[in-house]
């Protein structure tokens, strides 16, 4: 199978599994409008999907750099999209808990491997991995329209609808991972590749993102009752600011693949964090339609970066490439989610609008811990990985630093 065939699977998979993140903040209004949940009860469901992926990402992520286990692909989509459909049917605050932390389970069993076999399957491209987190991105921007076709039309009782997505998932990963398997050497998929780890700047990498998650989490869990808010619509404008939000990303996600051709991953990545200040100085303060705008410009920004940081991850661990992905790719997405009840809670205190404020800082201080870190070198494997026949792609040159253009 073509490379950019096998490729164009995962990438329909990733977004099968992450439109059951995505799901979760669209199901938010409709918890509060039926269960009467206060905004930190509802931001609680946030947070039960978050903490068990949290807690999973890192194990899932070592596992899987001690032996390859394709077969997570197929099985966290199933548990994602079942954890969802049942949320809706408990009538239970606790039970409603219980099935959001199952699915946020088989998010956190998907990430690592997926990233890996994305890396495997795309031979170390930049554009490659973007093109497999723009999936995601997509599976994200679906999300609010898939809930809302679905929610509104019955209420929570048609929830379990909403596992279609993770059966075509299942589905769609299955010849890809096949043909991977027919076209990499036993061993080889699992092989740590050669190069030294730079532990200082994942781990500033990785709490650049955290503060990320926590600005992108706390949007997602609360940009829609915020539109109804600022703008005086009803579910129609909800959901418009969602789809606006992960749209975004999905842009956002295209435009870092193409800069970073051009330019160090470690320059764009502080360019589209200090831009990001205020396009959510905007989406907070600004009133009126233009908030629409101003969360569009925020999510590009926030986005730029993702697939960026994933790739930078494992660069800066080329031995532990299972690890790294799951940490960028899903860990520090999930630990955004248990800033969600204390922002709910000082919207129940205060307003809204005040417990938005802090989200502004975030991608400050993500800028700051980017500053003075260096470009990594790609492991040598993935560098020397000859292409052939339909799989050749015609790779940039190499990155040059923004400031010297």
């Amino acid at each position: 199978m073509p490379r950019n065939r096998s490729l164009l699977l995962l990438s329909a998979g990733h977004a099968c599994v992450d439109v059951y993140q995505g799901a979760v903040a669209s199901l938010v209004p409709f918890f509060v409008a039926e269960g009467g949940y206060t905004y930190a009860a509802a931001s609680g469901i946030v947070l039960a999907a978050s903490l068990l992926s949290s807690v999973a990402q890192p194990v899932f992520g070592a596992l899987t750099d001690r032996r390859a286990m394709p077969w997570l692909l197929p099985v966290s989509t199933l548990a994602a999209g079942l954890g969802i459909a049942l949320s809706g049917m408990s009538g239970s605050y606790a039970l409603t808990l219980a099935f959001v932390a199952v699915s946020g389970i088989g998010v956190a069993a998907y990430h690592p491997e997926s990233a890996r076999v994305a890396r495997l399957a795309g031979q170390g491209s930049h554009r490659a991995m973007g093109s497999f987190i723009l999936g995601g991105n997509i599976g994200f921007a679906l999300a609010p329209l898939m809930v809302t076709a679905v929610i509104a039309t019955g209420g929570l009782r048609l929830s379990p609808l909403l596992v279609v997505p993770a059966l075509a998932g299942s589905v769609l990963c299955l010849p890809a991972l096949r043909a991977l398997e027919r076209a990499t050497p036993t061993g080889a998929g699992s092989a740590a590749p050669a190069g030294t780890d730079d532990k200082v700047s994942f781990m500033k990498l990785s709490l650049a993102a955290v503060c990320r998650s926590i600005t992108f989490v706390g949007l997602s869990t609360f940009i829609s009752l915020y539109a109804r808010e600022r703008t005086g619509g009803g579910t129609a404008a909800a959901t418009a600011a969602l789809f606006v939000l992960y749209a975004g990303g999905g842009v956002g996600t295209l435009v870092g693949g193409r800069l970073a051709g051009r330019w160090d991953r470690v320059a764009i990545v502080r360019v589209a964090y200090l831009t990001t200040v205020a396009a959510v100085a905007g989406a907070v303060f600004v009133p009126g339609p233009a908030l629409y705008l101003f969360v569009a410009l925020a999510a590009i920004g926030l986005y730029v970066p993702f697939s960026l940081q994933v790739t930078l991850a494992q660069d800066y661990l080329p031995s532990r490439v299972g690890t790294a992905s799951g940490i960028t790719l899903g860990l520090t997405v999930s630990v955004g989610g248990l800033a969600g009840p204390l922002i709910g809670s000082l919207a129940d205190a205060t307003s809204l609008k005040t417990a938005l404020i802090p989200l502004i800082l975030m991608p400050a201080l993500s800028w700051l811990l980017y500053r003075g870190m260096p470009e990594p070198a790609v492991p040598e494997p993935l560098a020397a990985t000859p292409q052939t026949g339909d799989d050749r792609e015609a790779e940039p040159a190499p990155p040059r630093d923004m400031t010297t253009k």
